[in-house]
């Protein structure tokens, strides 16, 4: 199996750019107000036992920008793998400096990696779907699991659209891993209406989408796509796409 992903393609994504029609400026500013209200109602419902984990992805950003634009006490947290692109931190940089913020940070457990790459290599991920998803639960499950410690709920940018693994997702949900109630305000939006939005806004965002990353995770877990892949191609790209999920969000 070649595990380098391939080259990235220039930077200039169309999918970035969709046509601001007047039908996708209203189509947008219609979802945006009803995201607020489904976020307003759950801060009302849940209060301090809720919280949004944030990946950095575009809908993860435009997510940001409508909860912080309508000033809901939501706390925020980001699972920082150790393997992330240096264009993901300095996104980060750039949306704490925007928005005047500090992210909640989670870290996998220091021994729990040292003991997976003693174990297996450095980059064992790519030897199998078990070893790659033993890493995931060191890097991710369980980070997430302490970032959830004493919540009810947890906001995701998650799409139905996104993927294969993703169809029929719901807007309100039980979490299959922690039990919790998952929201996902951004259920029913489109790619196109994603990026409507974060250019209406000026919303910063990570500059590989440019470079055909639409789905960012690790480094050396995520490769650019050509176009018409599926928007999650590049993610694990050496696995059957019907399995292409680190363990965070998966059906019951």
């Amino acid at each position: 199996m070649n595990s380098n992903p391939l080259p990235s393609p220039p930077a200039r994504n169309p999918a970035t750019r969709p046509a601001l029609t007047d039908a996708l400026r209203a189509a947008v500013a219609e979802k945006a107000a009803a995201a607020r209200d489904f976020l307003i109602a759950a801060a009302a419902e849940f209060g301090e036992a809720l919280t949004f984990a944030n990946s950095l992805g575009a809908e993860d950003v435009a997510l940001t920008d409508i909860l912080l634009a309508a000033r809901l006490p939501i706390d925020i947290f980001l699972l920082d793998t150790g393997r992330l692109p240096a264009e993901t931190h300095a996104l980060l940089a750039e949306l704490e400096a925007r928005y005047h913020i500090r992210l909640q940070f989670f870290f996998p457990e220091a021994a729990a990696v040292e003991n997976y790459v003693r174990a297996h290599g450095i980059n064992a991920f790519y030897d199998s779907a078990e070893l790659r998803r033993a890493c995931c639960r060191v890097r991710k499950l369980e980070p997430l699991q302490r970032a959830l410690a004493g919540k009810k709920a947890w906001i995701t940018g998650l799409r139905a659209a996104q993927s294969p693994t993703r169809d029929g997702l719901a807007r309100r949900e039980t979490d299959a891993n922690t039990g919790l109630v998952k929201l996902n305000p951004l259920a029913d939006w489109s790619e196109a209406e994603t990026w409507a939005y974060i250019r209406l806004h000026d919303v910063p965002f990570n500059a590989l989408h440019e470079r055909f990353y639409p789905s960012i995770g690790c480094a050396p877990c995520t490769r650019a796509i050509s176009l018409g892949e599926d928007l999650r191609a590049g993610r694990w790209w050496w696995e059957a796409p019907e399995g292409k999920e680190c363990g965070l969000h998966v059906k019951p």
